[in-house]
């Protein structure tokens, strides 16, 4: 066992001893080791009752003969940090929380990891350290918050940050804006659209890592907890077939998850966390692959914020094993790749059933032929800028407009807000990429209020930035190269005229070579955001966002 480096033998008597001073007698030494690894936290929704998981998972490594040790890691909350220097940290915090689980790991030598988390970049972090230290693992998230209620229909915290929007032009008062705020989350959980936390722990089950329900089962209800429990049981059995995160994060399991990425719209952040967890992996995702399995596969769920439906209802309608078995029918994921259930693909899948055909449509019934994700290039991003397709409104999928040059969201808040944006306009914002924010801020506020002052169906949104899950419109991000690196976004100029095909995949600045050129031989990198501490070191580190925004070795 990995763990005998710290425990066997009688140079490791003054290891025991330690282990000793915390209570643990030699019984339970004698048995395998397995770090929990909790991202509890009294500061995220979906992390709060993450005590109850944790509990829950190490009764049943219990029951199946190993020790549960639990260990912490850290967590953000995207919708708290959203809008200020906060939103810095987000993506950041990604690789703290890789590098963390990753010593937590190595320095005390478990013989297995089962991982709880939750949010947007707990969940990616903790499998790139999966992957990086190829000991046996397993993922049980916390699970989905409910949806909320007003007026007798469903609501979550997309709807409140554009009720935000709508206070400010006058469509709501003060106690309609206090109803959204009251109602919107009612309690423990992942935000319950398809935003990112939900995004990554539903494809946790498409890569195999994590058991069927983990993406949809509700955070209040029993049946997670018996999840959890069923969980620290197999990663025991994981531990004793020594079957490791490499053994299931292969190619053709990474296939499988931008395939059924597509089918379920998910949020446009996945085209940042598969790629940085493949990487760890070995395995190289791009965004050409993402485009050619988009081509190919179709949109079978329109939840929220692309459609009136929410991940309770995903669940109830089969979960990501029906959407899984719909797609299967289409020949378009491989069925032999191996999971922590140490069955396959299409063992698991095999008694899936589609119980509702307006939650995951059938097959031959897409909401669209084309996936929920798009990629686009052209002189405007010439390494290419990601779109969540599902959520554009059809008169927004080809648009022309002037651009409105703004060089921090808080720029474009102001504006928006102002009331200069005008309909037919491209908001451009930039110097928010990975070097640029630095950390890659989300722009849920001004999506949210464009959508709020019904803007959203009228004017595009571009930025080397990233957009939130909750975000919808046409809303383009992850603009490559970004504008700190010298990319063609920093030369932009007031009024230039943007075309935008999403169908299509093109995205153009109407301007010469030449004028290009030109400018750029005039442009200047602006001054470092922030020049000290974690940020600082983050920004001389990080790749660009179409390579996933890793740090650089």
């Amino acid at each position: 066992m990995i763990s005998d480096r710290v425990k066997k033998g009688a140079d490791k008597t003054p290891h025991r001893s330690l282990f000793k001073a915390m209570g643990y007698t030699d019984e339970e030494l004698n048995r395998p080791l397995i770090g929990v690894v909790n991202a509890k936290s009294e500061i995220i929704p979906g992390h709060i009752h993450l005590d109850n998981i944790a509990k829950a998972v190490k009764a049943g490594v219990l029951a199946a003969g190993g020790t549960p040790i639990e260990v912490p890691a850290i967590g953000v909350c995207d919708g708290i940090a959203m809008g200020h220097i906060g939103m810095h940290y987000s993506l950041a915090s990604r690789e703290l929380i890789a590098d963390s689980t990753e010593t937590l790991a190595m320095a005390h030598g478990f013989d297995g990891l089962v991982l709880i988390p939750n949010c947007d970049k707990i969940v990616p972090g903790m499998l790139m350290a999966a992957a990086r230290l190829n000991i046996p693992a397993i993922v049980v998230s916390g699970g989905p918050m409910l949806a909320g209620e007003k007026d007798c229909e469903k609501l979550s915290l997309s709807k409140t940050f554009e009720a935000v929007g709508a206070y400010e032009a006058g469509k709501i008062d003060d106690r309609e804006l206090l109803e959204y705020e009251n109602k919107s989350c009612p309690g423990c959980g992942s935000c319950s659209g398809m935003y990112t936390a939900n995004s990554m722990n539903c494809l946790c089950e498409v890569i195999g890592m994590a058991l069927p329900g983990n993406g949809t089962i509700p955070a209040v209800y029993g049946d997670r907890i018996r999840l959890a429990k069923k969980a620290g049981m197999q990663i025991m059995e994981l531990v004793k077939k020594d079957i490791k995160p490499k053994d299931i994060m292969t190619e053709k399991a990474f296939i499988n998850a931008l395939t059924i990425d597509m089918a379920l719209g998910c949020s446009t952040n996945s085209m940042l966390h598969l790629p940085a967890i493949a990487h760890e992996a070995g395995v190289e995702l791009n965004l050409e692959i993402a485009n050619k399995i988009s081509a190919k596969t179709p949109n079978l769920c329109r939840l929220a914020p692309a459609g009136p439906h929410y991940i309770e209802e995903l669940n109830e309608a089969g979960g990501i094993p029906a959407v899984m078995k719909e797609i299967s029918k289409l020949g378009l994921i491989t069925l032999d790749n191996l999971t922590v259930t140490t069955k396959t693909t299409g063992e698991n899948i095999e008694n899936a059933l589609n119980k509702n055909n307006e939650i995951i449509r059938p097959a031959e019934n897409p909401y669209s032929k084309t996936g929920g994700i798009a990629v686009l290039k052209g002189n405007f991003a010439q390494n290419g800028c990601v779109v969540k397709r599902s959520a554009v409104a059809p008169e927004m999928l080809k648009h022309s407009g002037p651009a409105r040059v703004y060089n921090s969201e808080e720029e474009a808040i102001k504006a928006i807000f102002g009331g200069d944006i005008k309909s037919g306009d491209v908001v451009i914002i930039r110097y928010e990429g990975p070097k640029g924010g630095p950390g890659m801020r989300e722009m849920l506020s001004p999506t949210s209020a464009l959508a709020g002052m019904g803007l959203d169906k009228e004017v595009a949104l571009i930025t080397d930035g990233r957009f939130s899950g909750a975000s919808r419109g046409a809303s383009i991000g992850h603009v490559s190269p970004e504008a700190m690196a010298g990319g063609n976004i920093a030369l932009i100029q007031e009024g230039d005229i943007i075309e935008i095909d999403i169908n299509e995949g093109i995205i153009n600045v109407k301007v010469s070579d030449e004028e290009l050129n030109n400018r750029r031989n005039n442009w200047v990198a602006p001054e470092p955001k922030i020049k000290r501490g974690y940020l600082a070191r983050y920004a001389k580190m990080v790749s660009g966002a179409d390579k996933g925004a890793v740090l650089i070795d």
